[in-house]
């Protein structure tokens, strides 16, 4: 050990003591955690966003007591938890539900990552495999809610979302500066120490000792140590630096024996473009060059793996109120090069709006990608996950110029059908939200980045119930979901998108514990709920904001019974944890805890049953379990947006000739349309009946009837359900084919 060291940890000590002495309860050893909220001062409006320094760090104001703290500080703590996302905050507050003391780390100014960053639609899938700490962050969303001083740009009883059954006890729709709202009210209740805008120092940010962390030390030179770490984080620098083994991009479907991982072009027929248009600055002339984000190497071997990433956007949170809504204005560093794909899409004959909104309260939205060019920057995302913060600020600030320039050029440009350019000028983002930001998200929606490669690797086979983890610490409900990856030139010289894989049809699944602890020969006290080992697929159906709560609530628990058990966090007894966490209100088994009288199994169902996991799609369905009964393990429903462009098509080929009875399901709701088309064709020719899917169905309380029609042996029943001029949401669940004499 150098005397330069000795002499540093010597002054490092010294002036830990003397700050303790006049700020207790922030810095001591140990510390008694009090719920201070280190929050960095509020930029003015006049600046969306920080000014940073040459190395991308957010300046401090001078005059904020904290921030002007010396660099040469230290705090001890049970736990540390980096990375103030949503399954950070559940991960202290799990700590502190167990009675130990935690820091969190957070490297920006806000709270609860995506979660309070845009994304108010809550993706889960099935909603009863969301229990805990999660569920009660949900459970407050509707508290909020329930108090009329809460509504107002509309009622209560304005505001529609298929997201919502009648009898939840709580709501998955909300507004993002609620959501923050909330998470910070549970983190002062708690007593979480929160720390603001202290970033990991990237080359010398971790001290360790054998195959533990000692220490952390962020840029601003704090220094925080720990028994046990968590990295909370969406990029996984902690884990990283720590020495633990990791994976950015996408695997070959040979590493696991998968199917959807690696390239996969013939899955790619959603959000693609229409076919035809030319990726050249000049058509037809190669020699011009590529438009911007086109490539011409081809998309690589179909189920081959490459270091590609799935791409970034900003949940976009828009307004039609004009009292609250900000126009979308021409962006300074406006390209039109960047949009001349979206434009020439247009001429080839796309017509529906590149987008896809979901309702929130008081007249807001949560704006996400659709369709063939749309919010989605792809080819922009490879080098975020191992960037340093430099290269993160640009590529945050190349996505909001993306974004900002893309919705201009929706409402402006003449090339855009007038229809279009009237409704997207109809809305604009929120004043009320992200104000900091001009009402831009500060949050990137970073789907992917690091994923841990641990003693057990969640993969496809997981999602699809071919291996069950037997160590659960939560369940995961959505589909295997992936948005695309790049944008190429194909062999006919037309522009294409690859990437994006919608894959689901099975019920939630375990997640295991194994996969949020490194393996023991790399790191013994840290946990990774966020980046956890997972292929890049069964990674696309995992990392939904209320799954990674879950997480964060079974690490932080996982942690603190290491500590009282004193043992690596790879070798805590499992019973021991899942007592704990049933006891606390987790959701560990589908078996026990799936949905009660909601789910109808087909197979127990007579005649011909036909779900729509069967089913041909035409246009953006989307999956949902929100509401029961269904048939199977959910329906689709059409979002109550592109009314006449989607059509869902149940199809069986007939053993007997005779008449049947053709019956639909769907589950009910106050949101539902009271006039869907659907169009039965048999041996006589097709019949439309409307069907009210406000109305419970009255067989069984799942099926409603549309008539007796007469079928021909070999030939096959066709049921189509259609959209155009309904007036709300329609629902596509399963069809059943019965013969009358049964």
């Amino acid at each position: 050990m150098n005397q330069h060291y000795i002499l540093r940890r010597a002054v490092q000590l010294i002036a830990s003591t003397c700050l303790a002495m006049v700020l207790p309860g922030v810095f001591h050893n140990p510390p008694r955690c009090t719920g201070q909220d280190l929050r960095p001062p509020t930029p003015s409006p006049q600046s969306p966003i920080p000014s940073s320094d040459e190395h991308g760090r957010a300046q401090a104001d001078t005059d904020d007591p904290q921030s002007s703290t010396p660099s040469l500080l230290e705090a001890e703590y049970d736990v540390v938890v980096y990375g103030g996302t949503s399954g950070g905050v559940a991960a202290a507050l799990a700590v502190r539900q167990m009675g130990k003391s935690v820091a969190l780390i957070e490297s920006g100014q806000h709270l609860g990552g995506l979660t309070s960053g845009g994304l108010g639609a809550t993706d889960i899938g099935n909603k009863r495999a969301i229990g805990g700490i999660s569920r009660e962050f949900y459970r407050r969303v509707k508290k909020h809610y329930e108090h009329p001083a809460a509504w107002r740009q509309e009622r209560a009883d304005q505001f529609r979302s298929d997201r919502q059954a009648a009898d939840d006890d709580a709501m998955w729709t909300f507004e993002p500066h609620v959501a923050e709202a909330i998470l910070r009210d549970m983190v002062r209740e708690a007593g979480v120490d929160v720390f603001y805008e202290e970033r990991l120092d990237l080359k010398h940010g971790v001290v360790m000792r054998d195959r533990e962390i000692e220490s952390i030390t962020t840029e601003s030179g704090r220094t925080f140590r720990a028994r046990r770490f968590i990295d909370a984080s969406y990029e996984g620098d902690l884990l990283a630096l720590a020495g633990v083994k990791y994976h950015v991009g996408r695997e070959s479907n040979d590493e696991f024996g998968e199917t959807l991982n690696g390239v996969q072009t013939k899955q790619a027929v959603h959000h693609q473009f229409m076919p035809g248009v030319d990726p050249y600055v000049v058509p037809g002339d190669p020699s011009s060059g590529l438009l911007p984000g086109v490539h011409d190497d081809g998309p690589g071997e179909e189920g081959s793996g490459d270091r590609r990433v799935q791409t970034y956007n900003l949940r976009m949170c828009l307004t039609d109120d004009p009292e609250n809504r900000i126009p979308f204005a021409k962006p300074e560093g406006y390209d039109p090069l960047r949009y001349e794909l979206l434009l020439r899409n247009f001429a080839a004959g796309e017509t529906r709006i590149p987008w896809s909104p979901t309702r929130m309260p008081n007249r807001k939205t949560d704006t996400n990608n659709n369709y063939g060019f749309s919010t989605d920057n792809i080819g922009k995302s490879y080098d975020w996950p191992e960037g340093d913060y430099a290269t993160r600020e640009a590529l945050y600030r190349d996505h909001l110029l993306y974004q900002q320039g893309l919705m201009w050029t929706l409402a402006n440009n003449a090339r855009v059908p007038e229809a279009i350019r009237r409704e997207v000028s109809r809305w604009g983002n929120c004043k009320d939200e992200f104000a900091e930001h001009g009402g831009w998200s500060h949050q990137l929606y970073v789907r992917e980045a690091r994923r841990m490669v641990s003693d057990y690797v969640m993969t496809q086979h997981d999602c699809q119930g071919r291996r069950t983890a037997e160590d659960p610490v939560g369940l995961a409900a959505y589909t295997m979901d992936s948005h695309h990856v790049q944008r190429y030139v194909d062999a006919e010289s037309h522009v294409k998108n690859e990437g994006d894989v919608q894959v689901g049809g099975f019920p939630p699944y375990p997640i295991s514990y194994r996969s949020i602890v490194p393996a023991a020969d790399q790191c013994e006290n840290l946990l990774v709920p966020v980046c956890l080992s997972a292929s890049h697929i069964a990674y696309g159906s995992i990392r939904m904001e209320p799954v990674f709560m879950v997480l964060g609530q079974s690490a932080g628990t996982a942690a603190c019974l290491s500590i009282d058990e004193d043992v690596p966090v790879q070798r805590l007894r499992y019973e021991l944890l899942q007592k704990r966490l049933l006891d606390d209100g987790q959701v560990l088994s589908w078996d026990e805890t799936g949905p009660r009288g909601a789910a109808i199994d087909p197979k127990k169902l007579k005649g011909l049953v036909i779900d729509d996991t069967q089913a041909t799609r035409k246009g953006e369905w989307v999956q949902s379990s929100a509401v029961g009964p269904f048939v199977n393990v959910g329906y689709l429903h059409d979002n109550d947006a592109d009314k006449g462009t989607k059509e869902i098509r149940f199809a069986a080929k007939i053993e007997k000739s005779g008449t049947y009875e053709v019956r639909l399901a769907y589950s009910p709701h106050e949101n539902r349309a009271t006039n869907v088309p659907v169009t039965v064709h048999d041996a006589d020719g097709e019949t439309t009946v409307k069907v009210d899917q406000r109305k419970t169905p009255p067989l069984d309380g799942a099926f409603v009837s549309l008539g007796v029609f007469r079928f021909e042996a070999g030939a096959e029943a066709v049921v189509i359900v259609t959209t155009g001029k309904t007036n709300g949401y329609v629902i596509a669940d399963a069809v059943q084919i019965v013969p009358v004499d049964e």
